[in-house]
């Protein structure tokens, strides 16, 4: 997933800033005043165009100086100001500290959940010697790859459209899997519908490419032993199941793998369920809403009336809750409440809107194939009721 976000610069002395002026700044704007006041400058005067024609004609040019614009209203000056602010990108020749210090984290969180829920090491043997939770690797590896890959796939291709993007944060989680995912972050506009699909559809695909050949590799490892206390807890009480997406069984069938034991005391190597993580992510980044990667496609794909979509998509979510709970009687805890979380998501993110690229020129047949390709696959990690309890 990434999002769009502005920022400025850290506050600058006056004698610090170079003033950016394209040359066809007062070709649009009757300029009377530039001033400098706190991290921004800005630019008084008087629009000569409607204010979106403005900021679509000029954007472009204050990008290109390492600025990012945007329109506003001043109280010491009637009509609309021009507020350029310098984009500040991950401190060039540095380290940056924020993302590392969130991928140790995550690494960590990771290992732990690992080793305590999916490779039944005791918690008092974890409180002994910490480094037992390296034994748990195989499904760092597996669920961190994915993630990461995902969000590289995104981080490449805005590289490649000259957009200033951020290294992904990862999200720690010491829950189930660990982590909450990845975001990266994308100061400033997107320069066109086309780049807008480009970096939109990247993370889906290479998160896609990496989830299958974690699946493979977790299919093809033998499965790992539950101790005879924890099989004896599941048979007695509720135990956590995870369903596997239509694509899990998919390859599980090509391959001629069991993804499921009837032995109790056996379990398929944690590994799957990185893959099974990066389905389930891909589907959620999928849905086609705000600054999801399935809102930048269909932004970038049908252009403004992908808001008409985005609108559908807390209903479509609270409504699958709603058949859940109400149809089939399952309980709350029955991916009931995890619908009904991600509706409310969706409408959050439907109410803060899409992306807003400058060229709105159409992407192309070649592209709209590879979208619809990309959701038909997506839909291929759908599930009705993903987590539930049993017992």
């Amino acid at each position: 997933m990434f999002i769009s976000v502005a920022r400025v610069a850290k506050p600058m002395a006056d004698s610090e800033v170079d003033v950016p002026r394209p040359d066809d700044l007062e070709t649009w704007y009757r300029l009377t005043d530039v001033r400098i006041e706190d991290e921004r400058i800005v630019y008084y005067g008087e629009p000569l165009v409607p204010d979106r024609q403005l900021f679509d004609k000029l954007w472009p040019a204050f990008q290109r100086a390492g600025y990012e614009l945007k329109l506003a209203q001043s109280e010491r000056s009637p009509g609309t100001v021009l507020v350029a602010a310098p984009l500040e990108a991950d401190e060039r020749g540095g380290i940056p500290w924020t993302n590392v210090g969130l991928l140790v984290t995550t690494v960590l969180s990771t290992l732990f959940v690992g080793a305590s829920l999916w490779y039944y090491v005791p918690f008092g043997e974890i409180s002994s010697n910490p480094l037992s939770i390296l034994e748990a690797w195989p499904f760092a590896a597996a669920v961190l790859g994915v993630l990461l890959t995902h969000e590289l796939g995104h981080y490449a291709m805005g590289r490649y459209h000259d957009v200033d993007v951020s290294l992904p944060y990862l999200i720690p989680f010491p829950t189930y899997f660990g982590t909450l995912g990845a975001v990266i972050r994308m100061r400033g506009r997107i320069p066109s519908r086309k780049a807008l699909f480009d970096i939109g559809v990247a993370g889906p695909i290479a998160g896609l490419v990496a989830t299958v050949v974690v699946t493979i590799i977790g299919l093809s490892l033998g499965p790992v032993e539950v101790p005879a206390a924890v099989v004896e807890r599941s048979q007695s009480g509720a135990s956590l199941v995870f369903n596997n997406p239509p694509l899990l069984d998919i390859i599980a069938s090509l391959l001629g793998e069991q993804t499921s034991y009837s032995d109790p005391a056996l379990n398929p190597h944690p590994v799957i369920i990185g893959g099974w993580v990066g389905m389930f992510f891909t589907l959620l980044n999928l849905m086609p809403v705000g600054q999801l990667d399935g809102g930048h496609m269909v932004r970038a794909m049908i252009g403004q009336r992908q808001e008409t979509i985005a609108a559908l998509v807390p209903t479509a979510l609270f409504g699958i809750a709603g058949y859940l709970y109400f149809v089939r009687r399952l309980s709350l805890s029955d991916s009931v409440i995890l619908w009904t979380i991600w509706g409310g998501i969706a409408l959050l993110i439907a109410y803060n809107g899409p992306a807003d690229p400058v060229d709105e020129s159409s992407i192309g047949p070649s592209r709209l194939v590879v979208g619809l390709l990309t959701f038909g696959v997506g839909l291929l990690c759908f599930m009705l009721v993903p987590i539930q309890i049993q017992g």
